[in-house]
């Protein structure tokens, strides 16, 4: 494998790929600190003539932007969004941006700071509400009133929650896919993990450590985070079907080499050690911590029951960080939602991703208008 750099952040003078950019300005955050932001963005599609078309989108923890490609071979959600897709470019203009602490070109830890060196962990403290608000911003960059759909799932399910918290009048109807209205002590506890594991590695440097060479990154600290995350997104069925205790090819776990799940989800933690970057792993994740859209607001059930929007609420059978259980108390919650829907996956809460023609159903129905089917 190749020495990766000390961070996967998208800095400027990089290939900006089909990223576009836009100035927002100073923006003034939960905390009461000021930030000047900068956004990533990508759309497909066009906004029709009286601007009623636009569906936005928001990513999970470690996702960008890039929703599909042009010719659809690369990108997040490439069998969901396209030409013809269940989210059709042909109909609706799609928005996607990376979101506020994100490390894909808009304004996050591994940007420059006033002072021209990166943010680091100086970068403030931010709220789900501050990437919404935003992302609303973006939304009036953009000249478009209000989202015929905003959706989203795990940790950008978050923020798909609190749209219509935070700007009922804007959201004509949301999905909220395997994500819910506040963490749970358990995913706190998940998330914990994760933070320590970035810390605690000695090549964090205390989150200075984007000058460090080649392979000289908090790289094994945040492997390790991903590797736990990880295991939250697969669930028991798969992992004990695809790797059951098989070794690693060519190694002998009786002396000291890996199991091939082991060799897994290292290659997992490596492959995100490429792409991303420490300092905004920990700040989206402390970010998710704070989740509620109850906080201040009088609590959650009070912000739900308010929330009359058209809902759809998706959960997947075999997920163990959103629990279908409390999926089910989410749709029963929410006055626009019909009842719970439910994917059947073998893959854990990464169903989502993985189950398209599920995933196409489901959307290409709530969008047509159609009453989805409830799953008790």
């Amino acid at each position: 494998m190749r020495l990766l750099p000390a961070s996967g952040a998208w800095r400027e003078g990089d290939d900006p790929g089909d990223r576009r950019f836009v100035h927002l300005g100073t923006q003034v955050l939960e905390s009461g600190d000021s930030l000047d932001v900068t956004v990533a963005y990508e759309t497909w599609g066009e906004l029709n003539e009286d601007r009623s078309n636009a569906i936005l989108l928001c990513h999970a923890l470690t996702g960008d932007s890039h929703v599909r490609s042009e010719d659809g071979t690369e990108g997040w959600w490439p069998g969901i969004v396209g030409p013809g897709r269940a989210i059709d470019t042909d109909r609706y203009f799609v928005v996607v941006p990376n979101v506020l602490g994100g490390c894909q070109g808009t304004t996050g830890p591994a940007s420059r700071h006033p002072d021209g060196k990166p943010w680091a962990r100086r970068f403030p403290r931010l709220t789900v509400r501050d990437q919404v608000h935003t992302e609303k911003a973006l939304m009036d960059h953009l000249g478009v009133p209000y989202w015929h759909l905003v959706a989203g799932a795990s940790a950008g399910g978050h923020r798909v929650m609190e749209w219509p918290a935070t700007y009922p009048d804007h959201v004509e109807q949301f999905a909220v896919l395997v994500s819910a209205p506040e963490t749970t002590a358990e995913q706190i506890a998940y998330a914990h993990q994760q933070i320590l594991a970035i810390k605690l590695d000695p090549a964090w440097r205390g989150g200075d450590y984007y000058d460090a060479p080649a392979g000289n990154g908090p790289h094994a600290g945040l492997g390790l985070a991903r590797a736990i995350a990880h295991t939250t997104y697969r669930c028991p069925t798969e992992l004990d079907t695809r790797f059951d205790r098989t070794p690693q090819e060519g190694e002998d776990p009786m002396a000291g080499g890996r199991f091939s799940v082991q060799s897994y989800l290292d290659y997992h933690g490596y492959k995100l050690a490429a792409r991303f970057d420490a300092n905004s792993y920990l700040t989206l994740t402390e970010t998710m911590l704070t989740h509620s859209i109850g906080r201040g607001r009088g609590g959650v059930d009070r912000v739900l029951s308010e929330m009359t929007a058209r809902a759809l609420v998706v959960a997947v059978d075999t997920d163990r960080l959103f629990h279908p259980a409390d999926q089910a108390r989410l749709a029963e919650a929410l006055p626009g939602c019909e009842g719970l829907v439910t994917i059947h996956s073998d893959h854990g809460h990464d169903g989502f991703l993985v189950e398209n023609d599920q995933v196409t159903d489901l959307l290409s129905g709530f969008l047509q208008g159609e009453s989805p089917r409830a799953v008790s």
